[in-house]
């Protein structure tokens, strides 16, 4: 499957740049969120050949307002955001991916992030996480223990009041600031401690990224709570979260 997933991610990811270099109309959804026609090229791909690659599995993406009613959410469905990051796109920073997930229990076991502009993928299953470049080999990747100073990761576009006060008490740490599910991805490859997203998010937007995360040794977790985020909610919202390799720092952070 992981091989399969990849393919579809990395053709859909090809789908996107036939839109990076030229122009392209910009629309606003219902949430004012933009869509792009890369999103939407993005999208058609990816459940075209999910459908015809796993068809048992129902799907839940961003673009796709006919999402399973009778969803069950204690059995697998697969979570896609086609294009993750469309401001980064529009900005043409290339800090943005294309996110698959495959969640069994309310839990992602499977995740794929793919990121068009550079081609790197990371990839994860129940036996790991790996980050491969085009046409090489996976390299396995691990988080690491939190570093003195801490290393930071606070979102480009939606950095809240939280955020701001952690930075406050640790003033000396490292911000690292990126788009998109690639923050995740520093976390799981150890290049990050912790990651704070105090506005809301949608499941599409983490599924693939945590599955990548917990493979590699970390947690996405609610926040304050610090539960295990699931999937399945009720609209598929998330609240606040964090994201931590070494699950030791939850006292340092918070006492």
């Amino acid at each position: 499957m992981l091989h399969t997933l990849r393919q579809i991610a990395e053709a859909a990811g090809r789908e996107t740049l036939n839109f990076y270099d030229r122009e392209f109309t910009v629309d606003a959804k219902a949430d004012d969120s933009p869509l792009t026609q890369a999103d939407l090229a993005s999208h058609h791909l990816i459940l075209r050949e999910l459908r015809t690659a796993f068809p048992d599995i129902p799907i839940v993406s961003e673009e796709d307002d006919s999402r399973p009613a009778d969803l069950n959410t204690n059995g697998q469905f697969f979570v896609v955001d086609p294009l993750d990051g469309t401001k980064e796109f529009i900005k043409r920073t290339g800090s943005f991916t294309v996110n698959i997930g495959l969640v069994q229990n309310r839990n992602p076991i499977v995740g794929i992030v793919h990121v068009p502009v550079t081609g790197v993928t990371y990839v994860a299953n129940k036996d790991g996480a790996w980050r491969a470049e085009t046409d090489s080999e996976p390299k396995a990747i691990k988080v690491t223990p939190a570093t003195e100073p801490l290393r930071i990761v606070a979102s480009r576009d939606h950095a809240g009041l939280e955020v701001k006060a952690l930075l406050e008490r640790f003033p000396k740490a490292e911000c690292l600031s990126i788009g998109s599910s690639l923050k995740f991805c520093l976390v799981a490859e150890g290049k990050a401690d912790v990651y704070l997203r105090d506005v809301p998010t949608m499941e599409w937007d983490t599924a693939a990224a945590q599955a990548i995360v917990q493979a590699a040794g970390g947690s996405v977790l609610t926040h304050p709570k610090h539960q295990l985020l699931e999937y399945g909610k009720p609209g598929f919202r998330n609240g606040s979260l964090l994201t931590v390799g070494d699950g030791r720092i939850l006292k340092r952070l918070w006492g």
